[in-house]
């Protein structure tokens, strides 16, 4: 095989992992916001929820669509590593890292809605009312440490300065991530300290850039892949050739 169809084969082994990239990302999309809308008769009234007939089919739904999000979410950070790598290895780690932050909070989230659906399915006291409130109370905690401020600064700052610096998407696009990093971790540390509500109207404000981040980047990646001109997709061409059966050494 000729080192020009060696070259070929690389980028276009990339080109397949930038695919794969741009479809986990919108995986993200289709199973965070519906599962943030199926727990809301936990989370608006958990004292409720025990208490009544309840839906755990629904919640249980939810469930299921986080655990494909954990899933999705630890893909885009495995798939991306080989090619990020060549720009910055450390914050290449750094981005997986965040990812599995992330992934941990909400992996917590679950447990803890899991948790009240098996004490709706108890007797339910004055004491298992306290639990599922404290539960419920758990799983908007986790939601607002991860989605809402890990993320600003693996999906965010990471990924955007990442994106920015090795131009496989378009530069100005990823100064979305750039500013919306710092604007999502600004806005959960407020909602942390008290100086706005989970959900008001300053951090929806400041999780607009992001979510525009992280929506291009899951519709560009999926139909256009990277952009080849990228400098280490061309460094990777050069230097990672992959031999074919019978060829020989270049």
């Amino acid at each position: 095989m000729t080192v020009a169809g060696q070259r070929g084969f690389a980028v276009s082994l990339d080109q397949k992992r930038a695919h794969i990239f741009g479809v986990l990302f919108l995986i993200t999309f289709i199973t965070s916001i519906p599962a943030l809308l199926l727990y809301q008769p936990v989370l608006d009234d958990p004292v409720g929820y025990i208490a009544g007939a309840g839906h755990d089919y629904r919640i249980l739904f939810g469930v299921l669509l986080e655990l494909l999000l954990i899933i999705a979410n630890i893909g885009t950070a495995v798939v991306i590593y080989p090619i990020v790598r060549r720009q910055s290895e450390e914050l290449a780690l750094g981005y997986v890292t965040a990812r599995l932050f992330e992934c941990t909070f909400i992996l917590v989230g679950v447990v803890s809605v899991l948790g009240i659906i098996t004490l709706r399915q108890e007797v339910a006291g004055a004491s298992e009312g306290t639990v599922a409130y404290t539960l419920a109370a758990l799983k908007d905690w986790t939601f607002l440490l991860g989605p809402g401020w890990v993320v600003g600064w693996g999906n965010g700052l990471i990924l955007g300065y990442l994106m920015y610096r090795s131009e496989l998407v378009p530069r100005r696009a990823a100064w979305l991530g750039i500013v919306g990093g710092p604007l999502i971790i600004a806005s959960g540390t407020a909602v942390m300290f008290g100086v706005d509500h989970p959900g008001g109207s300053l951090q929806g404000v400041a999780t607009i850039p992001e979510f525009l981040w992280e929506l291009f980047l899951g519709v560009y990646c999926t139909i256009k892949g990277f952009r080849p001109s990228s400098p280490i997709l061309r460094a990777d061409a050069r230097e990672e050739r992959i031999p074919m059966p019978g060829s020989a050494p270049a």
